[in-house]
């Protein structure tokens, strides 16, 4: 075996090749497993013959040879670069592959923002298996076989003195690394990312995780995300939008300013639409009388991605019209500025808080909110939350006894818009959660039985306040419950627009439901306040 190795590595060029064209075809090959077969049927773009699996195939190429430059920049090894490169693409599969097995996504570039979070946060994510024996396996394998490879393959390394041996490293590690350096250089990034965009058309995870696999179809709309210009956001959002221009009527001196209230619940799904009648849910049944308009919203995660829910209730922005920036919006929330309800809110003189009972360094929130338009934040930091005590999460009748604190300290001279994100459904839901219940399911309907009773002395209070109140409710996702669906039949959750207090009269009745998308719940909610004017109608004197 040795003997042939060392007469393999009397042509390294040649062999460098073929290692080079071993791992591109085992890349090409395995990239496939990150769908299931029938993801992969619905999403390989009509019409895709031969000759656009060729050129996908192609389009592929030059990202391998840059991790496979990478490694064989470290080593000077063609059988460990081939080796290497092929494990560095197929760990990026199974991640892509467990990924959807979870919220029915492969992983997208902006997943890679999130890889702190992951080990921070690790029960959020599910992720308890990363603990010291997963990162002892992995640093065994890593440097383990490095290491073999490094005592066994004799290196090509050319030249005998040091320094030559020394310029040839340093001229192959810029090789691997100036490239992927020069995409943060506008000159370079912008006819790339065009070059990238024809090919890519119009972003999605699922088409592009086809047509190019797991990481390549990350590197791509990674380069689209980097081309992606503030002045081009914003002028395509306010053509594409006419919510961009709605102008904010304020309230009649006689009157009392209105109080917009909404409650984001997470993971909430009323588990009565699939048959679940031993839950009781008396809150969620007055709501819906309550309500002036209520019905499913179409939420399609399931499990996972609170902050896309978040980021279309808050903007009214479609996430199809936000290009690859709708995965991971909080990463640039300074392009939404002057888009989003909070900052046409505040500047109709409304005051805005935005409160959520976790670490307001999640999803950057801390940077984000500030930017989308709110005033003040009440965070984790500000709750008397102890995990061994009061559980992973702050429950919902602590958040609201905070945003009934918070709302009374308000006045009603100017209007007020409480943005609440609460976590207390959040999963895993494991045993010790709630006291006699080990079963998943059982234990969240406890904890949505629980969430309902604080929901209602919140809807008690705001019906008592002197003032027009308006209370918005809805759940950002379905819950990752895979003991009782996998996945969900139907992924919609709730919402209900409720008048309250001054808000109410004696002509509102209850209507018939009405599916929703999220990006229009602010803005329906609004009109039915009657504090919100379409000023695209007033420019049209047909009108």
């Amino acid at each position: 075996m040795a003997t042939i190795s060392l007469e393999l590595h009397d042509y390294p060029r040649l062999l460098t090749l073929a290692c080079f064209v071993l791992a591109a075809t085992v890349i090409v090959l395995t990239d496939k497993f990150a769908l299931p077969a029938r993801e992969r049927r619905v999403h390989t773009p009509p019409g895709r013959g031969p000759l656009g699996i060729v050129r996908d195939v192609v389009a592929r190429l030059p990202v391998i040879a840059l991790i496979f430059t990478l490694f064989f920049a470290i080593s000077w090894r063609p059988l460990y670069a081939a080796a290497g490169c092929m494990s560095f693409f197929i760990i990026f599969t199974a991640i892509s592959r467990a990924k959807y097995k979870f919220i029915r996504e492969p992983l997208v570039f902006s997943d890679i923002a999130l890889v702190a979070d992951v080990f921070k946060y690790k029960s959020i994510f599910y992720a308890n298996s990363l603990n010291i024996v997963f990162w002892i396996i992995a640093f065994l394998y890593v440097f383990g076989v490095s290491a073999l490879y490094m005592i066994f393959e004799p290196s090509i390394l050319p030249g005998n003195a040091s320094h030559s041996k020394l310029f040839w490293i340093v001229v192959l590690v810029l090789c691997a690394d100036l490239p992927w350096i020069a995409l943060f250089w506008g000159p370079v990034n912008r006819p790339i990312a065009a070059l990238v965009g024809r090919l890519v058309g119009k972003p999605n995870a699922k088409v592009s995780t086809v047509r190019f696999g797991t990481f390549v179809s990350v590197i791509f709309h990674f380069i689209l995300w980097l081309g992606v210009r503030r002045e081009k956001v914003v002028a395509g959002m306010q053509e594409a939008f006419f919510a961009a221009v709605n102008e904010l009527i304020g309230h009649d001196a006689d009157n009392k300013a209105p109080l917009v209230l909404v409650w984001q619940s997470e993971s909430f799904l009323d588990m009565r639409h699939y048959g679940v009648d031993t839950i009781r849910l008396p809150t969620i049944d007055r709501l819906q009388r309550m309500a002036t308009q209520w019905g499913r919203l179409s939420t399609i995660f399931e499990g996972g991605y609170t902050l896309r829910t978040e980021f279309a209730v808050l903007s009214g922005l479609e996430p199809d019209d936000l290009h690859v920036d709708a995965s991971y919006p909080y990463l640039r929330a300074r392009h939404y500025t002057d888009l989003v309800w909070p900052t046409k809110l505040k500047k109709a003189g409304f005051t805005t808080h935005f409160v959520h009972p976790y670490d307001r360094t999640f999803f950057l929130r801390h940077k984000a909110m500030p930017l989308l338009g709110f005033e003040e934040m009440t965070m984790l930091d500000k709750f008397e939350h102890n995990p061994s005590r009061d559980g992973p999460y702050v429950s919902d009748a602590a958040l609201t006894k905070k945003v009934i604190e918070i709302i009374d300290t308000q006045t009603d001279s100017a209007g007020s818009f409480v943005f609440v994100a609460s976590m207390a459904n959040h999963g895993p839901w494991e045993p010790g959660r709630v006291p006699g219940v080990r079963d998943p399911v059982g234990i969240y309907l406890e904890i949505l039985q629980q969430s309902d009773k604080a929901l209602g002395q919140l809807v008690d209070h705001l019906n008592g306040l002197d003032r027009p109140v308006w209370l918005v409710f809805y759940g950002d996702h379905a819950p990752l419950l895979k003991s009782f669906a996998d996945p969900f039949p139907d992924p919609r959750t709730d919402y209900f627009i409720v008048p309250l207090a001054t808000a109410r009269n004696a002509k509102q009745a209850p209507g018939f439901p009405r599916n929703e998308a999220p990006w229009n719940l602010l803005r329906a909610t609004l009109k039915h306040a009657n504090i919100h004017k379409d000023v695209t109608h007033e420019a049209d004197p047909d009108r």
